[in-house]
């Protein structure tokens, strides 16, 4: 994890702070209909604020694919963001340019302006340095603290920091800190646990997670592959044969790194996918050929949460099951009841992420009591995948000019 700066090492009076936040919010008719995003990106904002900085706001918004459209325009968000700073926002029709720099010249100590959509120019993406030199001259520091967008080297996530004295916002520095001690440097026994349908998708997120916990519980419909792997016939369930020799190959990989695979002992089974299928309980070893998989059984669940007992820390990533019809959520809401309850305790240090997991952990009521919940989705993916962030390295680069 690279040596980062933060707020608390910035002169921000009088200074002018481009911020780039992630705004990429749900939209209904011209209108902002889940909040969340800006209301986590409003620490940072009103921090700067607070301590005289002229605050300048950068963010994407859909994909309009470089060319202007008044549907992915940012002006919509002026008012939520108002009302979550509880200061009034100004807005300026481009993101560099005139309009840019008139809003920005414009803007006294303590001011928030936000400007328009990055991609509406097809040179945020490619990461264009013109592009980025034009970002930089609106500002006399750059502040990232969109973590969610920092798995792509865009001209506002990556090629301005190396151009200004570079710094992550209070929601970056949270996620870092937090991933560190999940994963760089963690309490030990620590385990993960992943979930999903597909072992194809989290090829690389098994690979590395089991040379860096003690113990990685697998679950969902990949649980089914690795059961397969090793002769178990799993009936109609979910399961991708052709990479057996893949999850054989992980199996070694797991037990050279002296990494324990938890995989299900028992489990819930129907003949259809559906709400309210009749169900029953089976040993994994005796699946019938005309039914599938669709939760961990109690004994599983047992087993799991018996692992979390003696661990340190948990890194979770996945569903355990169909969680999202009853009843097989069961297992899912179990785990992350209990994993909540250790968290909650200061027994557990709990980071999760992924978007099936925020909502399944939601869906069990346990969110509230996990140390920490990222939102970051594909950036959450690619740090468990052991990958280069190249928003968070370039903030590891710049020398701070203060």
């Amino acid at each position: 994890m690279p040596q980062f700066r933060t707020l608390d090492d910035l002169q921000l009076a009088g200074r002018r702070v481009l911020v780039r936040c992630d705004l990429n919010v749900p939209m209904k008719d011209g209108k902002v209909t889940d909040a969340t995003r800006i209301e986590r990106s409003a620490a940072t904002l009103k921090e700067l604020s607070s301590k005289g900085a002229k605050v300048i706001i950068l963010s994407h918004f859909g994909r309009p694919k470089g060319k202007r459209a008044a549907e992915f325009s940012l002006k919509p968000l002026v008012e939520p963001l108002a009302k979550a700073l509880g200061r009034h926002v100004a807005f300026a029709e481009d993101c560099i340019g005139k309009a840019a720099e008139d809003v920005v010249a414009s803007l006294k100590d303590g001011e928030v302006a936000l400007l328009e959509n990055l991609r509406f120019h097809d040179a945020e993406e490619a990461n264009d340095k013109s592009f980025a030199a034009a970002l930089a001259q609106l500002g006399d520091i750059y502040v990232n603290d969109a973590f969610s967008c920092a798995h792509r080297a865009h001209a506002s996530t990556e090629g301005i920091a190396h151009l200004l004295p570079a710094a992550a916002g209070r929601l970056m520095q949270e996620e870092l800190d937090h991933l560190g001690a999940a994963l760089e440097k963690p309490q030990r026994p620590v385990t993960a646990l992943v979930g999903g349908a597909k072992v194809s998708t989290k090829l690389d997120l098994l690979g590395n997670l089991v040379t860096k916990v003690d113990r990685l519980v697998i679950g969902g419909g990949m649980a089914n592959t690795f059961l397969f792997a090793q002769g178990i016939e799993v009936g109609k369930s979910l399961a991708e044969r052709d990479l057996a020799d893949t999850a054989r190959d992980i199996l070694k990989k797991a037990k050279a790194a002296n990494c324990t695979i938890v995989l299900p002992i028992d489990a819930v089974v129907a003949g259809e996918f559906k709400a309210g299928a009749a169900n029953k309980v089976v040993d994994v070893k005796a699946v019938p050929s005309d039914q599938m998989i669709l939760d961990v059984g109690p004994k599983s669940i047992a087993e799991i949460n018996r692992h979390l007992d003696e661990s340190k820390t948990l890194v979770w990533n996945g569903p355990l099951g169909a969680f999202e019809i009853d009843p097989f959520d069961k297992g899912t809401v179990a785990v992350a009841k209990h994993a909540a309850a250790l968290s909650k305790a200061k027994k557990l240090l709990s980071v999760a992420g992924g978007g099936d997991t925020v909502a399944a952990l939601a869906h069990a009521g346990a969110e509230g009591d996990f140390s920490y919940i990222s939102t970051a989705g594909g950036a959450f993916l690619e740090w468990l995948e052991g990958k280069e962030l190249p928003g968070v390295t370039a903030l590891n680069v710049t020398a701070l000019k203060s």
